[in-house]
């Protein structure tokens, strides 16, 4: 016979006129407050029976060593108000209650709303009012800076976490967050990797905070991926930071380093007069809509022969970066689609700008690292599901790299 759930059940044998008895909100609050109330106090004693070894009363406790101390009593806060509850309490002082944790004040619901909120770049001050003006409830500020300390914990489990063994493509950018140390105010770069894994998932594999964005320190990233067991990556894409497709392949020997199309765009076009912005980019388009890299090298002499004497500086970057720029071309449409722009990790960016925006400056980077994993959580949502054709580039990335692609749940 199929068990009805525990709350239909009980509420299958309360009489129907069981609640007429309530005449306002106020008085079915109270109600509900005591009920809550025993059942908490209910739970923490059999906590404690099961700490000791025997119930309440039993002759097992008998020259046990161990036995109860009464009780003491401990407001808590809940999305109703605030309440005191009895916590038993044993002689040795070994027990500790796990329904109520020591030092704990605040019930998971409202921690929940308090990290949503903060994650959401929220003030601790304005966290504090919110909290009051919808569950009547005076959390202090020093509350919820201990609420959101628990969020570091997470935070340092996440960064250690062991990654997957191969990744076919991976984004690398970062972004730039005022702190202020030590009085002084400083652009930290937080670094940023979003990682393709071999299901068709999207994942940010870390974040990391440095000075300064340099090579020598993606160098340091890239590291800490092989140290939690990254062995290979097939495509690394990532901006044009001098030196960093350098330090990808010191790191990662065997990637192909595609350098964003979109950046290099952006930073061609800052030496091209308005006026002729829209020529010129119509002449750089046919370089990465070209269909093979022979179509792709005249489109660009093309593009030099019209423009190369006017703005000299805009072609040789061009033509300096030519390989990390062009990599792509060699590539299926359905992967050169998702390779040649860092348009994935840079959505992820804005996710995290819209979350820390309303702080204009973070105290230390601790704080930052805080604000900076809940916005990614909350971005990550969106990613539950595959990337688009995933099945066809999983097909095609095993016929290019059959001894390094191996796929999960991908009928080949």
């Amino acid at each position: 016979m199929k068990k009805e759930p525990l709350n239909k059940s009980l509420l299958s044998h309360v009489p129907e006129d069981f609640f007429e008895q309530f005449k306002t909100m106020g008085e079915l609050n109270n109600f509900i407050d005591t009920l809550f109330k025993q059942g908490v106090e209910c739970m923490l004693k059999s906590e404690l029976s099961d700490h000791l070894g025997y119930d309440k009363y039993s002759k097992d406790g008998n020259n046990s060593g161990n036995n109860r101390n009464g009780t003491s009593l401990k407001t808590i806060k809940t999305s109703n108000g605030e309440l005191q509850i009895e916590i038993p309490r044993d002689r040795n002082g070994s027990y500790e209650p796990i329904v109520v944790p020591k030092h704990q004040r605040v019930l998971d619901k409202i921690e929940s709303v308090v990290i949503s909120l903060y994650a959401r770049g929220m003030s601790t001050r304005d966290i504090e009012q919110q909290i009051k003006d919808i569950y009547g409830v005076a959390l202090s500020a020093t509350s919820i800076s201990n609420i959101t300390e628990q969020v570091l914990v997470d935070v340092e489990q996440w960064q250690k976490r062991p990654l997957d063994t191969s990744y076919p493509i991976i984004w690398m950018d970062g972004i730039r967050i005022k702190t202020r140390n030590n009085g002084k105010i400083s652009n930290k770069s937080v670094y940023l990797i979003v990682g393709l894994n071999t299901n068709g998932s999207r994942e940010v594999l870390s974040m990391w905070i440095n000075e300064t964005e340099s090579a020598s320190f993606w160098m340091h990233v890239l590291n800490d991926l092989k140290a939690r067991g990254v062995e290979d990556i097939l495509i690394a894409c990532s901006d044009n930071l001098k030196g960093l497709n350098q330090a990808i392949k010191a790191i990662f020997p065997d990637a192909v380093a595609q350098l964003c199309i979109v950046h290099q765009i952006r930073n061609t076009i800052r030496y091209v007069n308005a006026r002729e912005k829209s020529t010129f980019l119509a002449d750089a388009k046919k370089i990465y809509d070209a269909i093979d890299i022979e179509s792709a090298q005249i489109a660009f002499n093309k593009l030099e022969d019209n423009w190369g004497k006017k703005y000299p500086y805009a072609i040789k970057s061009w033509a300096a970066n030519w390989e990390g720029l062009t990599a792509f071309i060699a590539y299926p449409m359905e992967i050169r689609k998702i390779i040649y722009t860092t348009n994935i990790i840079e959505n992820l960016n804005r996710n995290i700008r819209k979350y820390t925006k309303t702080k204009t400056m973070f105290p230390d980077d601790e704080a930052v690292k805080k604000a900076v994993y809940l916005a990614i959580q909350y971005a990550s949502y969106k990613w539950q599901r595959k990337v688009e054709k995933w099945p066809m580039i999983a097909n095609q990335l095993s016929i290019i790299y059959p001894d390094r692609f191996k796929p999960n749940n991908v009928s080949l």
